[in-house]
């Protein structure tokens, strides 16, 4: 994963006449909505403190679980307390008590407390964003965003009393917060800097309450794959509207400039110092606009998420294959591996299975998993921020849906017992890295995977 992109100004397709309407509508929805590893060397992508460490965790400050513990269905935390309630065994001699309250158990359990270990440590109570510089980046909210998504849809959440409406108020509190990121036009910005100056959401948070400035495609695709998620659940025009308006911007970002060696794909910044088209932001696009076809069969969303899903296939897929992370305008393509590009491509096949029928996307999405799993061992992944690894989980299992053979919860739980286990402070955040340290961003994955894990795949996308 690189540095920002060049981008010269290219051909800009389809709905020419939508962003208006859009960004009015996206405004409303905001406002509406209720409830390989990586190489020391190798650059992040993200702008510069976009992962910066929040606490930096001791040795002793780790949470060791019993080394005898069950797995994968255990309560928590310690393996020994129960999310929601509470059912103490009563004395023979006592009266008859009352009929104990439904908790929540293992995976479930543990998502719940992860979440509220995360916006206990990081939520800026009543700002509806969270900590950073001084507030998180887009790409660390958006993931808090997926998480709140997740929880909303785990098993068992609305039976538990006190748990049944938190969610619902926690996903206006997010939306609520995303507000702070939307930027109109890059106003303030030094003209010439950016290729469009389409409504969607900056990389920080808007003028005034912060710099703003560029707006990074796949973290608006992350955001608007969220919004079909609250939509399908919701049925709330205004949050379509919202992921229309960023559909519009990533279709817009297209890069159609002959000049460029595989001429095509989705850059990954509106940043005129672009030079790269990336599978991170071609992969969640296609998936963005599969999502927007099964809601408003609008031929254009399919269209283009074939077009993107085939430009990635033809531009980055490796003879190994796997897919690179980015190619350069002269034609020279990262073969860097990561998880997340690896999952954003079989979700793409597979959800293009599923809107055409066309038995070959399943197939490649299959062929992708069978190369991903022999390449991401158990260290492979460990290495790797835990983002990434949640959308690869998120992929796999959401494939596994759809092909019965699930190797995807094989993968998911042992990582996440292993970070229950060991990398779990007592305070429940989860660390990464070396020294340990916790992020929002790293918080939210742990939660993801959890929710996943203990939530249909139908709800995913």
């Amino acid at each position: 994963m690189s540095s920002r992109l060049d981008h010269r100004l290219a051909p800009r397709t389809r709905l020419t006449a939508l962003p208006l309407l859009a960004l009015a509508v996206l405004a409303c929805a905001l406002m509406q909505v209720s409830p390989a590893p990586a190489s020391a060397a190798s650059p992040s992508p993200y702008p510069a403190g976009a992962t910066r460490a929040l606490r930096i965790a001791k040795p002793s400050e780790l949470a060791h679980a019993a080394a005898s513990a069950p797995t994968g269905g255990s309560t928590a935390p310690g393996d020994s307390t129960a999310a929601g309630g509470s059912s103490k065994p009563a004395s023979k001699h006592s009266k008859p008590k009352p009929k104990p309250k439904p908790v929540l158990h293992g995976d479930p359990a543990r998502a719940v407390i992860a979440y509220e270990a995360m916006q206990r440590s990081y939520y800026i109570a009543g700002s509806g964003l969270y900590e950073g510089e001084p507030f998180s980046y887009l790409w660390s909210f958006s993931q808090a965003l997926a998480a709140t998504v997740t929880m909303s849809h785990v098993t068992g959440i609305a039976t538990i009393p006190g748990l049944s409406g938190t969610f619902a108020r926690e996903l206006s509190a997010r939306m609520s917060g995303l507000r702070s990121y939307l930027d109109t036009n890059n106003s303030g910005q030094p003209e010439g800097s950016f290729t469009s100056s389409l409504a969607a959401f900056d990389g920080t948070v808007a003028p005034p309450a912060g710099p703003g400035g560029t707006k990074y495609y796949d973290d608006n695709e992350w955001v608007g794959i969220e919004l079909m998620r609250i939509y399908q659940a919701t049925h709330n025009a205004a949050t379509l509207g919202g992921a229309e308006a960023i559909m519009a911007f990533v279709m817009a970002g297209w890069d159609a400039n002959p000049e460029l060696a595989c001429s095509g794909g989705v850059p990954f910044s509106n940043s005129t110092e672009n030079t790269e088209r990336n599978t991170v932001t071609d992969g969640p696009a296609a998936e963005l606009a599969l999502q927007l076809y099964r809601a408003t069969a609008n031929a254009a969303y399919l269209q283009f998420a074939q077009q993107a899903y085939e430009w990635t296939r033809r531009c980055l897929l490796s003879s190994n294959g796997l897919y690179a992370d980015h190619i350069g305008p002269h034609g020279t393509v990262a073969e860097i591996y990561w998880s997340y590009n690896q999952g954003s491509m079989i979700g793409a096949g597979t959800l293009l299975y599923q809107a055409t029928h066309n038995s070959a996307y399943l197939y490649q999405a299959r062929q992708t998993a069978e190369a991903a799993l022999e390449y991401f061992t158990p260290e492979r992944l460990g290495s790797e921020n835990p983002f990434f690894v949640s959308v690869y989980f998120r992929n796999m299992l959401y494939l596994d849906s759809v092909t019965h053979d699930p190797p995807g919860p094989k993968l998911a739980q042992p990582y996440v017992d292993y970070a229950w286990q060991h990398l779990r402070l007592a305070d429940n955040l989860f660390v990464f890295g070396s020294p340990p340290s916790g992020q929002l961003l790293v918080q939210a994955a742990i939660v993801q995977i959890y929710g996943l894990l203990s939530s249909s795949p139908s709800t995913y996308f």
